[in-house]
């Protein structure tokens, strides 16, 4: 009987251990000292995009890259014979492949078993994908709190001194009646302006702040940006229409900034059709999200500049400060689950959709907001 428990208790903790070994978030991959695979589990299925039935039986060489596949079976050999650990111990950064042909950072650790004097090798492979992602997302944030201190630090000192270069301007242009001279006053003003609106943007982008999750009616909202830009409507010949939703729809997001957004694309539209043109704003449910699309049929986005559109200091303008939509898709992707993106064609037009979840309830009406946060949330 004692022999029997004993098997018994055996028996399960080679289950346990064996089922502990196949559910890990890392692949283990099991060859013996001829360099077949034993053993292959789950993860290793996930991480590397092959079956198992495609690699068990055969030589590891089937996932490493010919110079890497080399240098391993060497050093297998090398360990059979000498018993010397080379990496056995020891974790290693890497690149490794996927079944399509996608490389991915990983570390990996080795370990060697022998059973009944026949040596067994295995490689704990971790993907350091998100990791890697991560990290970079810190240094970025890193260098941009400090780009943020010294924009503000230099946007202060410049400030004050275009004010002053402003309001002298405007002083000596009513006190001046040569025509030429206003002429180079105005440019002045005007690019004091410019300047202003450059320093604006640059705080904008580069000084982040956290972005609210309040309901919002976007229905409302459209309509307030479209009255604030009817002016320009009218003075640039442009037919607008706002086709929104029938439902009264309501998203998790931060008011002022979205409306900051609606109007620097509507701004952007109007500045593209400089001889009239027509622009459309329409808001659809489409599924769990809220899509807002900004239409035009002005003068579109060459194709070299598709690419570019959304990168800081890149502008088709011409007294454009190219800050503009990189600070509108840093809004909209600051809300969570959101996304701008933009379709373009030369001399067609151009078309911005913005995507926002839906607000708890917002489905059943403007009211119904007790339930907080958007749908999918926390």
């Amino acid at each position: 009987m004692g022999n029997t428990g004993s098997k018994e208790n055996e028996n399960r903790e080679l289950m346990i251990l064996n089922h502990a070994v196949e559910n890990t978030n890392e692949a283990f991959v099991t060859i013996d000292q001829n360099h077949k695979v034993l053993f292959f589990n789950k993860a290793a299925e996930r991480i590397f995009g092959y079956g198992r039935e495609e690699i068990i039986g055969y030589d590891l060489n089937v996932i490493m890259s010919p110079a890497c596949s080399r240098n391993h079976r060497e050093a297998v050999a090398r360990y059979v014979k000498t018993r010397i650990p080379g990496r056995i111990g020891h974790v290693t950064d890497m690149v490794a492949s996927r079944k399509n042909g996608d490389t991915f950072p990983a570390s990996i650790s080795f370990s060697v078993t022998e059973v009944e004097g026949r040596l067994y090798f295995t490689g704990i492979v971790r993907d350091l994908t998100e990791t890697k992602e991560l990290e970079e997302q810190i240094v970025q944030s890193e260098r941009l709190a400090a780009l943020g201190q010294m924009v503000a630090e230099i946007t202060h000192e410049i400030r004050n001194p275009l004010m002053m270069i402003g309001g002298f301007t405007q002083q000596l242009a009513r006190v001046t009646e040569d025509e030429k001279k206003l002429e180079k006053l105005h440019i002045i003003s005007e690019e004091v302006k410019r300047l202003e609106r450059l320093l604006s943007d640059l705080r904008e982008f580069y000084i982040t702040k956290a972005m609210a999750s309040d309901p919002v009616n976007i229905a409302e909202l459209l309509k307030e940006v479209f009255s604030l830009a009817k002016g320009d409507f009218k003075r640039h010949n442009i037919q607008a229409e706002l086709n929104l939703d029938n439902k009264a729809v309501i998203v998790a997001g931060d008011k002022g900034s979205l409306k900051q957004v609606f109007l620097n694309l509507v701004k952007n539209s109007i500045e593209a059709m400089e001889a009239g043109g027509k622009l459309l704003v329409q808001s659809k449910v489409s599924g769990d999200k809220l899509e807002i699309v900004v239409t035009d049929n002005g003068c579109g986005i060459p194709e070299g500049g598709k690419d570019k559109i959304f990168s800081p200091f890149f502008t088709t303008k011409k007294h454009g400060t190219g800050l503009g939509l990189c600070i509108s898709r840093r809004i909209i992707e600051g809300h969570e689950g959101s996304s701008l993106s933009v379709r373009s064609e030369e001399g067609i037009g151009t078309s911005f959709k913005i995507s926002l979840p839906l607000y708890r309830g917002a489905l059943e009406g403007a009211n119904n907001v007790s339930d907080r946060g958007p749908v999918g949330g926390k």
